[in-house]
């Protein structure tokens, strides 16, 4: 790079918001912490979630087991090429263990091993114990790895930027949204949902984008966090380069659709490596418009790079509102498979276009995901189902699949 990200100015910003949470080696502590089972099935309790994670644990001793299936059907892994399911839409508790009831019943499916939330860390999701009962369903009882969001334009309490406001000297452009609520204003995407999870990040907002993760990594213990803008991403890199148990998902909406976009994100990373030679950057959602030839080249160029632990995943099936009709990118996905690389298949919906399968879904108030958490559940059952059936035919293939520990 010719120049550099981050400017003086912005380091200490950063350096700043990190200190004001007792710096890196605290949070990493706190989030350890709170991703203990036994603390955290406590608090869950104590929020008025302990049934529900009781409920939990009984539906899982039904799950399937990924050697019964591999006994069956006599399959042997034979091809390069592995796999990673991921599924995404688990929207806060309620809907999470509705749809555990629904894989319990099903007593064949195969769960997957990566689940994905949009949901806005909101002051009751965050410190009302939905959030932390929705992670001890899915990272402790389930074993999978759960990615949280976190969008810019949530309404937050006023003394929440007021606070990053001082401990950063930088300023907000937000307004007042009354009983001391303020929301970060947006110029270009007027509304939560036209700003397609946070793809707007004016001048410093990417303060409040990682303050917001901060307070939900040690509250709840959450350290994988969708990311879904350069300039977040970037912050993201630099704050957490000492923070060794945090974790990013570059969103698809950042629009990483060719090499040049992946060559872009490749030099970020250089930038603000670890000093063990990672990145915080766990995984890149290579965009839609993207060829089958672009995610194999893609793959060989992070190779080639010599930064260890990226993941990368593609759509396969995406909700209507997100993009063109009819979208289905599995024989695409089987031809990466085929030239030996690796892939994670990734259902924002499972292709028939269901009622809540939309991205509208993940802007629901609070009150409103409770209330149709039986028809959000069905819809990511049916996301689980088309992910199940599409791995397994790629295992019958002669690949490796991977899904949650429950599997196993």
């Amino acid at each position: 790079m010719h120049f550099k990200l981050m400017s003086n100015k912005d380091l200490k910003a950063i350096d700043a918001l990190l200190e004001s949470y007792g710096g890196a080696k605290e949070i990493e502590k706190q989030i350890a912490a709170r991703r203990d089972y036994e603390i955290r099935k406590r608090i869950a309790a104590e929020k008025g979630f302990g049934d529900m994670l009781a409920k939990a644990e009984e539906y899982t001793m039904d799950f399937a087991k990924v050697a019964d299936f591999i006994e069956k059907n006599a399959i042997a892994t034979t091809k390069k090429g592995v796999v990673t399911t991921q599924v995404s839409g688990f929207q806060g508790a309620y809907v999470t263990c509705d749809c555990l009831r629904r894989v319990a019943e099903n007593k064949e499916l195969l769960f997957p091993r990566e689940m994905i939330s949009v949901v806005a860390l909101t002051e009751s999701y965050v410190y009302g114990g939905d959030l932390l009962a929705t992670l001890a369903m899915a990272e402790n009882i389930i074993g999978a790895k759960f990615c949280t969001a976190n969008l810019l334009t949530t309404p937050l309490p006023e003394d929440r930027f007021a606070r990053t406001e001082r401990v950063t000297g930088e300023k907000f452009d937000r307004r007042d949204v009354g009983d001391g609520i303020s929301q970060l204003i947006l110029k270009n995407m007027g509304t939560p949902f036209g700003n397609l999870g946070g793809v707007e990040v004016g001048d410093n907002n990417h303060l409040v984008y990682l303050d917001g993760i901060t307070r939900a990594a040690i509250t709840t213990g959450a350290n994988f966090f969708l990311n879904p803008s350069w300039s977040t991403i970037v912050a993201a890199c630099c704050y957490a380069r000492e923070i060794p148990n945090i974790h990013f998902k570059i969103s698809m909406l950042l629009s990483t659709q060719n090499l040049i976009q992946f060559r872009m994100l490749l030099n970020i990373f250089k930038e603000f490596l670890r000093d063990d030679g990672t990145t915080p950057i766990y995984e890149i959602n290579i965009g839609n418009a993207a060829s089958p030839e672009t995610f194999i080249q893609c793959s060989e160029e992070l190779e080639a790079s010599g930064i260890p632990g990226i993941t990368l995943a593609a759509h396969l099936r995406i909700n209507p509102d997100l993009g063109m009709a009819g979208f289905d990118w599995t024989e695409n996905a089987f031809k990466v498979l085929e030239a030996g690389r690796n892939i994670t298949i990734k259902y924002e919906s499972d292709g028939t276009g269901r009622p809540y399968d939309t991205m509208e879904t993940y802007f629901l108030s609070d009150e409103e995901r409770t209330a149709k958490a039986e028809v959000i559940g069905g819809v990511i059952y049916h996301k689980c189902v088309r992910c199940d059936e599409d791995a397994k035919e790629i295992m019958r293939r002669g690949h490796e699949a991977t899904f949650a520990r429950i599997a196993y």
